[in-house]
């Protein structure tokens, strides 16, 4: 059964003139983590926003526990938790306060469902009676998510949950989404982070309001199409340059301290090609594709098809 359904939804602002959400349809399983991978900008909080009520489509229909999305809208406040991107809790109030606060709302208390966030809450106890203000980052995140939890949701929307905490609080993070799947509670969560797709049971790929691949991590890497080579010489700029002019190369880009290119010749082509633009200590090597390589060359095609029409 769907825990989430999308059908052709669309939402706009600026009375119509910036699309924000261009025709998306998805599902979200129940139990389980889906993502929406995407830049800044690309959509997902406005999703997120549509899907926890705070905003009407202008055209679709969407569920959310099999509660319709415009005519349901209270019952599905009573069964979602919402993390959104910017902290939002009351800086005033102390930990503890907060969480009692948000018990409250839902007519609950935090006893009832302690449970749920005890393996959470357990390391922000010890600062309870500390302005939430003055928290660190992590911290912040752990009290947010308790917050969002403390009414025993069946579908809990994390709007970018990690950005700008650290690694380590990041990796912690996941760890503690992993163990709320097992207790049964779906999760959305949206990331700029193309390295947390890889943490999430299916990922949808969202651009300018567009989805434009749905999939499990490991289907989404299969289906890249062509051949993937790291590659690095003396002059990494030069060589990006020659790379983007060579007609066998379909997309070079920069990828650490190497370029990542795929392309339709052989292997010794390139190196053939290279020499006779005099790079020296060129190293070639076949590469599996991460998600952020299949991102871009989604990416890729979606500009070149905009172009493609610009022209026509």
């Amino acid at each position: 059964m769907n825990a989430i359904t999308l059908n052709n939804v669309t939402k706009t602002y600026a009375k119509g003139t910036v699309l924000a959400v261009d025709d998306v349809s998805l599902t979200v399983s129940e139990g389980e983590i889906f993502g929406l991978i995407g830049p800044d900008g690309a959509g997902k909080s406005t999703i997120f926003r549509l899907l926890t009520t705070l905003l009407l489509p202008d055209k679709g229909t969407g569920t959310v526990g099999g509660l319709d999305m415009v005519n349901d809208f209270k019952a599905i406040r009573g069964i979602v938790g919402y993390m959104p991107g910017k902290f939002s809790l009351y800086q005033d109030l102390t930990v503890e306060e907060n969480l009692n606060f948000f018990a409250t709302v839902f007519n609950t208390t935090v006893e009832e469902n302690y449970n749920l966030i005890k393996d959470i809450y357990v390391q922000i106890e010890p600062f309870k009676d500390r302005r939430a203000g003055k928290l660190s980052g992590g911290m912040k995140q752990k009290l947010a998510l308790c917050c969002a939890l403390i009414h025993k949701p069946k579908v809990l929307f994390l709007d970018e949950p990690t950005t700008g905490v650290d690694v380590v609080s990041r990796k912690e993070f996941w760890e503690m989404l992993k163990r709320l799947k097992k207790q049964g509670i779906t999760i959305l969560v949206s990331t700029s982070y193309m390295d947390e797709a890889t943490m999430c049971d299916r990922i949808g790929l969202i651009l300018n309001g567009k989805v434009l691949s749905v999939a499990s991590p490991e289907e989404t890497i299969d289906a890249y199409p062509e051949k993937l080579y790291a590659v690095k010489a003396d002059s990494i700029y030069h060589l990006l340059l020659d790379l983007r002019k060579y007609d066998k190369v379909i997309n070079c880009y920069t990828f650490g301290e190497y370029l990542h290119m795929s392309m339709t010749g052989t292997e010794q082509e390139v190196k053939d090609y290279l020499q006779t633009k005099n790079h020296n200590n060129v190293e070639m090597k076949a590469i599996r594709p991460t998600v952020e390589d299949c991102f871009i060359r989604l990416l890729k095609q979606e500009n070149d098809s905009r172009s493609s029409n610009k022209d026509k």
